[in-house]
């Protein structure tokens, strides 16, 4: 597609400082812009790049602008950033969705579904599964038994989402994450480990996306719920009776044991590890690596194994990198102390 400056300014309420007539047939990343493409600046440490870049068309925020010419054409807007979202999310509408099914997918015949959905090839739909309008189902995925899917979801290629799984409006679930799996559960007797029945589903809300590679186990009885709105990484284990709330967003490799609830608006860093049974409050930030084994108040930010305030794991840490030094210090001033008692 071909876009001109001022086509791409009324998308996003900007003004131009240069040719309107600019023509953008592609996008770029600031660092390695060419003619023809578009871009944008939204921190004041690329602010170099405006003089630099050889795109044709930048998107800057007015803070940042202090010159009346640029070499490229400049769209000033409010916020960058979130602008050159809108952008890429009209983009990404324009490009269409699918309709219909493909060869070679199976559909029960008891499944119900909605209009303008597509299914894509070798994808099995299960019995008395629900499907809701204009939802994207690609290539080999699974839908299990009474599985309920709302509308404008996108399921893609080899996503497994096992039987009675419920998943909200508007959800993105990525290529081969699991919903619904068995959670782990086992209870141990003279004769070994005996498995204990997993009956439980998995609900997710509207508007969340699940990465690739992620594994979200039903719950043994009831549910394990993923809360609207919130953001899931890829290579991400969520354990069975996991309660997430609203709006949060959850790293690569983070794991989350079982029974343990967590709030709304809640950063949680890459690798982070949760046992189970706790309570994670409200606007909480949990540092990588961080390991979570005791229930955490609202807005406190923790790093460290086990985790403690941020604040303190910073100072701690400081007398540890010295910690040499100090067991030096201490065995001269121990040394010097025997010296005068034995004059």
């Amino acid at each position: 597609m071909e876009f001109t400056a001022s086509q791409i300014a009324s998308f996003i309420n900007g003004k131009i400082i240069g040719d309107e007539n600019a023509l953008i047939t592609g996008v770029s990343p600031i660092e390695s812009g060419e003619a023809g493409h578009l871009s944008f600046i939204a921190q004041d440490r690329f602010i170099h790049y405006l003089d630099a870049s050889q795109c044709s068309v930048i998107i800057v925020s007015e803070d940042l602008l202090t010159k009346d010419h640029y070499n490229s054409t400049i769209i000033a807007v409010k916020d960058a950033y979130l602008s050159f979202q809108i952008l890429m999310n009209l983009y990404q509408e324009m490009q269409g969705r699918k309709e219909g099914v493909e060869d070679g997918s199976s559909i029960h015949e008891t499944a119900v579904i909605g209009d303008k959905v597509y299914i894509g090839a070798f994808t099995y739909v299960s019995e008395k599964a629900k499907i809701g309008e204009g939802s994207q189902i690609y290539p080999q995925v699974y839908i299990g038994k009474g599985v309920k899917i709302g509308k404008n979801c996108k399921i893609d290629s080899g996503a497994r989402i096992y039987d009675y799984c419920i998943i909200g409006d508007n959800c993105i679930i990525h290529s081969n994450t699991v919903i619904g799996g068995d959670g782990f559960g086992f209870q141990p007797t003279p004769e070994g480990f005996k498995k204990i029945p997993q009956l439980g589903n998995v609900i997710i809300e509207d508007h969340v996306e699940i990465g690739s590679n992620c594994s979200i186990d039903r719950a043994t009885i009831g549910s394990t719920v993923i809360g609207e709105g919130t953001k899931i990484d890829n290579l991400i284990q969520i354990a069975h009776n996991v309660k997430i709330g609203k709006n949060n967003v959850i790293a690569a490799q983070a794991g989350i044991a079982g029974s343990t609830t967590i709030g709304d608006w809640n950063q949680i860093g890459g690798q982070v590890g949760v046992v189970g049974h706790i309570k994670i409050g409200n606007q909480v930030k949990i540092q990588a690596q961080s390991g979570v084994n005791s229930s955490v108040n609202d807005k406190e930010t923790l790093y460290g194994s086990p985790a403690i305030s941020y604040n303190d794991y910073l100072r701690n840490y400081v007398h540890f990198r010295n910690f040499t030094e100090i067991v030096n210090r201490i065995n001269n001033l121990e040394n010097n102390s025997k010296d005068k008692t034995n004059e």
